[in-house]
């Protein structure tokens, strides 16, 4: 571990990120693609939602990121119950100074995992909200800045589940971006229970591959990845093409296409480049958008999903060829 300065070049970035992601395949087994999605939403500075069905690993993989990145690390378990000052905080009377002092509550950390956040209401939900958008936290009229960095990993189950609530879209599009791992093949399902067999315990404890100074410093360096003009009009392409697709009632924000633009960053830095090609962009798309988008109720009942749309989004959106240099202040020649 070392500090590293804000000038660290994108290559450099990029190795740090490939021994973070190979520290976390020592303990999550297989699902690379997936891993590097959760770290894309860390490096881009933005929170992810990780939406599986019960047992994939979600836990364990917001935990492990915790430990190879160096942060400091709390899970809160959203149940029916919980309240909004059980997320923040609250005042508590002091009768030693006969005032009220303030308790922080888990979301005073570098990175939260908010276990099955769709369990509980929509009112403890938004507690969140602030934070999340913000960095920060409003108490009785008090407002608490949170330390940087400051990330939610928040898992989800599918709302068929019995006792599980939709998000809200405005808690949604808070999310950088979604990711789904899916039931591992049988080879990686042997791979858990050979590992868990040679720990000889149920933990399994990661070594820190950087610091939260160094993370903060590798988020910085991504400014520097170039973004063309044609790349970035191909973002808005795509996400204004959401707004238009028939079978979309509200279609991806703006906020969506600041997500493609931050992700394609960190997918550049992954393939060790400094400049973004429309590749990158393509890969994260579905990540980006899908959650993003609300259908027309009649595709409900065809049960068709918002990855479909952003999929035919993606085939119908020409995408650039062009070389030419950014037009926009500070942009980097290749």
């Amino acid at each position: 571990m070392k500090d590293v300065d804000r000038s660290m070049p994108a290559t450099e970035v990029g190795h740090l990120a490939q021994g973070v992601l190979d520290a976390v395949g020592t303990v999550v087994v297989g699902k690379r693609d997936a891993l590097e999605l959760v770290l894309a939403g860390i490096l881009a500075g933005g929170h992810v939602l990780l939406e599986d069905l019960p047992g994939l690993g979600k836990t364990l993989t917001a935990r492990s990121f915790a430990q190879a990145l160096g942060l400091d690390f709390r899970r809160l378990q959203f149940t029916p119950d919980l309240l909004p000052a059980d997320v923040t905080g609250s005042f508590l009377y002091d009768q030693r100074s006969g005032d009220f002092s303030f308790r922080a509550g888990p979301v005073f950390t570098n990175l939260l995992l908010a276990d099955e956040i769709n369990r509980t209401p929509p009112k403890t939900q938004s507690a969140l909200l602030e934070a999340m958008q913000e960095k920060q936290v409003s108490v009785e009229g008090v407002t608490y800045r949170l330390d940087e960095p400051f990330h939610v990993l928040a898992t989800a189950n599918p709302v068929e589940y019995e006792g599980t609530y939709p998000l809200p879209e405005a808690q949604l599009d808070r999310f950088l971006l979604r990711v789904s791992f899916g039931y591992p093949e049988h080879e990686e399902e042997w791979e858990v229970l050979r590992r868990r067999m040679a720990r000889r315990r149920e933990e399994a404890q990661i070594t820190p591959v950087v610091d939260a100074a160094t993370l903060r410093s590798m988020q910085a360096a991504l400014e520097d990845v170039v973004v063309e003009d044609s790349i970035g009009r191909y973002i808005v392409s795509l996400a204004a093409a959401t707004r238009e697709h028939p079978s979309v009632l509200v279609g991806a924000s703006p906020r969506g296409s600041l997500a493609l633009l931050l992700l394609s960053r960190v997918r550049a830095v992954l393939a060790g480049r400094d400049y973004v090609v429309p590749e990158d962009v393509k890969e994260v798309a579905v990540p980006a958008l899908a959650h993003r988008i609300t259908l027309r109720p009649e595709m409900w009942l065809r049960r068709v999903d918002p990855s479909f749309v952003v999929g035919e989004v993606l085939e119908g959106t020409p995408a650039p060829a062009s070389g030419a240099l950014p037009s926009y202040a500070g942009g980097l020649q290749r």
